[in-house]
């Protein structure tokens, strides 16, 4: 049975663009930096952020924790957002793999008061670690973060002489959605991650990007991890084509997130998150208590969804289409009715 999936945009498989490239890719052994075109990607990716260099790793998760490993020593605090997907996500990971002490700082969707930032920045005493690193993230839960925020965080970090890490796995998506180039929103990080997997279809892999002797340092860590592959052009050769091409089409997504709200607005009940709406993701609840059946009933009907965090999430992406979303929909409402 052939299932619309509105899950996440990770679930996009590969173009047939990319499959091809990925068969005729020239490959080499990447741990000696000789696979052709994995140079190729990084160095894209790069420029693309407006940054010096960059090194591919298999997972956003990956990526970030290597970050992190990079930019701290044992002992070192890092203030994440409370919902942050290092928090979140990734399976308790920092302190296993850096050591590292999380402080988590509520946030209003990603927003924190900067006042209590600033005031939360710790300095070594005998009785107290030394914060290192801040992470911030963009897009934040379907919401894009304005810019003029980014630059008072990186002024207090600076001002504090600490990193910025960005965790930028949908930056594509926020910089469609603020009408920027990803390189204005990546200016304010030292070291961004970016996800080639989520919405532009490479069937794997994330890149970290920041300065030469960042990134120089991260290839160790990141051999450390167990993360030095060998002839992985095939996987660069799709990401490649996700930077180049896929970025290009996420306004598709956005625009078809648009219409599955306007067709989900019209359920009674059902509240849309109106400010988790500015790139190809729906948040909504329902004031019913058969929510709780509801995925299971589209599951039994052919669509796959998730719900998330007392609510859903219906996310669109390049294999899906309006005819998906309407049917999808329909159900939905079907359901409540």
């Amino acid at each position: 049975m052939k299932y619309i999936d509105l899950r996440s945009d990770t679930v996009t498989k590969p173009t047939q663009e990319m499959r091809q490239a990925m068969m005729e890719a020239m490959v080499g052994d990447d741990v000696f930096s000789d696979d052709p075109t994995m140079n190729e990607l990084e160095d894209l990716v790069a420029k693309t952020l407006g940054k010096e260099a960059g090194v591919f790793i298999p997972s956003g998760t990956f990526s970030n924790q290597l970050a992190l490993f990079t930019h701290c020593k044992q002992g070192d605090e890092v203030i994440v957002d409370q919902f942050a997907h290092i928090v979140q996500h990734e399976s308790g990971a920092s302190p296993v793999i850096s050591g590292v002490q999380l402080f988590t700082l509520e946030s209003d969707l990603g927003i924190w008061d900067l006042n209590k930032l600033e005031k939360m920045i710790k300095k070594r005493t005998i009785s107290t670690t030394n914060t290192k690193l801040i992470c911030i993230e963009n897009a934040y839960n379907g919401r894009a973060l304005p810019l003029d925020y980014f630059d008072k965080v990186s002024q207090i970090a600076k001002k504090h002489e600490l990193k910025v890490h960005l965790d930028g796995a949908r930056i594509f998506n926020a910089a469609v959605a603020l009408n920027v180039d990803v390189s204005e929103i990546a200016k304010y990080a030292d070291t961004v991650s970016v996800c080639l997997s989520k919405g532009l279809c490479a069937p794997i892999g994330s890149v970290l990007v920041g300065s030469k002797d960042f990134i120089a340092e991260a290839r160790i860590k990141r051999k450390i991890m167990g993360g030095g592959m060998r002839q992985v052009g095939i996987l660069a050769a799709a990401g490649k084509i996700a930077v180049e091409k896929m970025s290009k089409r996420l306004i598709n997504d956005h625009k078809n997130a648009g219409y599955m709200a306007d067709l989900l607005s019209k359920i009674p009940k059902l509240e849309i998150d109106q400010r988790q709406r500015d790139i190809n993701m729906v948040f909504f609840d329902i004031e019913d208590d058969k929510k709780f059946g509801l995925e299971d009933y589209m599951f039994e009907n052919g669509v796959k969804i998730l719900e998330y965090e007392d609510g859903f999430r219906f996310v669109a992406h390049n294999d899906l289409n309006r005819e998906d979303i309407k049917k999808t929909i329909d159900l939905v409402e079907k359901y409540f009715q």
